[in-house]
């Protein structure tokens, strides 16, 4: 058999444009099915443009997706299926959302599926025993089944090393993703990680990442993009186990320029801090989430303010770059709390930031409380970005949040931050200044309309207002009308929420 994955772009801008990175799953998961000798290739929309006739020549397509992709994702399992593939879905989505995937797709995967892949793929062959693959939800006889959930992958050294010459155009891919760990025991109440991957950390042995790391460096030999994401929500989880890899990391020379996300407790071990910075990191993307201590109370962070700036000064003095990533919308928060956030990140220095707004994805706490109470306002999954309000705010009009939210963006990276970089020489800086500017005002042009809408529906009391349906997958629809006419539905449906006050 021959299988075709595809990673769906997102709908639209996010600070992450310009640096093409793919997810892990799909990657594991053609490793696993090259390895055991079937024709796997993997298109990454974010890395390259999905070829679409290499795609309808694979016999089995497996989609993965996340809650904002999921419109796109929907339209071309729809393409596949109407072209008479077999077609499986899987992320954390369609793992809250199996039903409404299965409209679309032949079967789901729900959690991890690492362990159960080849086991699918040989029913697929004989045509029987799916009720055994833990995870898979199916549809038989118009009857709907959920296989029981799998256990979570124990051990992390089982997996293969990714290899990603499946992806189409790999070689556009800036910066090597490697795994070292899944899993969060936080259970923040708007994050979706610890349903798909727990709530227990699992650790991949040092050996198996410093074997990774040599393959990255034999592969970058002689390039100038030497980078390196550690693709772990907590890298520092366990610092005795990371000091003691970037220790190996140290003696074996094995120091490309690395990012990694960590908490803010990672300050708090002065020796973490110089062995991150003496193994070459770079930046840290750290969820500071908000400045207000009743909305990290609500968002269950367990951190306080005084944290989060003294984490800054010590990675700062140390020569650590910080990307700060702040929530804008919960319960707690109103207007004041937006700009309040805005001085800090400015007087604390930050290197850059996300002003994300509150969105309540399925599978989180906050999703069902929204929905027990009624306050989303639309459920177009492509509007699911953390950049476009989705549901009514309690202490700010649904426009405040949404406008004040851009304006923040844009007040942060302005022409006087990027001089101040400037005058500094820190060119690194500017640049990404220089980006967050240009990005800001470029979606503010895309979504005009959108902040349109949320003005309408504040202001026009009384009024039906209706969200236009965002267009997502039209280009491969055209494509598909090109090289094959007749597989082209001529009244087809488009796949999206409604989007009604």
């Amino acid at each position: 058999m021959k299988i075709a994955f595809v990673e769906p772009r997102p709908p639209d801008l996010h600070v992450f444009t310009r640096m093409p990175l793919p997810r892990l799953g799909t990657v594991l998961l053609g490793s696993v099915l090259k390895e055991a000798g079937y024709d796997v290739e993997s298109y990454v929309e974010t890395v390259s443009e999905m070829d679409l006739e290499r795609v309808l020549k694979a016999d089995v397509v497996g989609i993965s997706t996340i809650t904002s992709t999921a419109p796109r994702a929907y339209e071309i399992a729809k393409m596949m299926k109407e072209a008479g593939k077999t077609v499986f879905m899987g992320g954390p989505h369609v793992t809250y959302m199996p039903e409404e995937a299965l409209k679309y797709c032949d079967y789901v995967f729900r959690g991890e599926a690492d362990e159960v892949i080849l086991d699918f793929m040989r029913a697929l062959e004989r045509g029987e025993g799916f009720e055994e693959i833990p995870g898979l939800s199916f549809v038989k006889d118009g009857k709907v089944y959920h296989n029981r959930l799998p256990a979570y992958c124990k051990d992390l050294d089982t997996l293969p090393y990714p290899d990603f010459s499946i992806i189409a155009d790999h070689r556009n891919i800036g910066i090597t993703p490697i795994m070292t760990s899944r899993g969060c025991p936080y259970d923040c109440s708007f994050c979706s990680v610890t349903g798909m991957f727990g709530r227990q950390y699992r650790f991949r042995s040092k050996e198996k990442i410093l074997e990774e790391l040599r393959r990255h460096r034999a592969h970058v030999r002689g390039k100038k993009d030497d980078w390196v994401f550690f693709y772990d929500d907590n890298f520092t989880a366990n610092r005795s186990r990371t000091k003691e890899l970037l220790r190996a990391m140290i003696e074996e020379g094995l120091t490309p320029r690395w990012t990694a996300q960590v908490r803010v407790e990672v300050a708090r071990d002065r020796e973490l801090v110089e062995l991150m910075k003496a193994s070459n990191c770079h930046t840290v993307y750290i969820g500071f989430e908000s400045i207000n201590p009743e909305t990290l109370k609500a968002y269950n962070k367990r951190q306080s303010v005084k944290d989060i700036e003294e984490c800054i000064a010590i990675l700062h003095d140390h020569g650590i770059k910080i990307h700060g990533m702040f929530v804008f919308g919960s319960d707690e928060d109103t207007v004041d709390t937006i700009w309040k956030t805005v001085e800090f990140a400015k007087r604390n220095d930050l290197d850059s930031v996300q002003f994300l707004v509150l969105t309540p994805l399925p599978g989180t706490h906050f999703f069902h409380k929204m929905d027990k109470e009624g306050r989303i306002v639309t459920k177009d999954w492509s509007f699911y970005d953390a950049h476009h309000v989705v549901f009514t705010p309690k202490r700010m009009s649904y426009y405040e949040l949404q406008a004040e939210t851009v304006r923040a963006t844009a007040a942060f990276y302005s022409w006087g931050q990027i001089l101040k970089r400037l005058i500094r020489f820190d060119l690194f800086n500017v640049s990404i200044k220089a980006y967050g500017r240009s990005l800001t005002r470029e979606w503010m042009r895309r979504n005009k309309y959108f902040l349109d809408y949320t003005w309408n529906l504040t202001y026009k009391t009384g009024k039906k207002v209706e969200l236009a349906a965002r267009k997502t997958a039209e280009d491969l629809r055209e494509k598909l009308k090109t090289l094959h006419p007749h597989l082209v539905e001529e009244d087809h449906t488009a796949i999206r929420g409604s989007a009604n006050s």
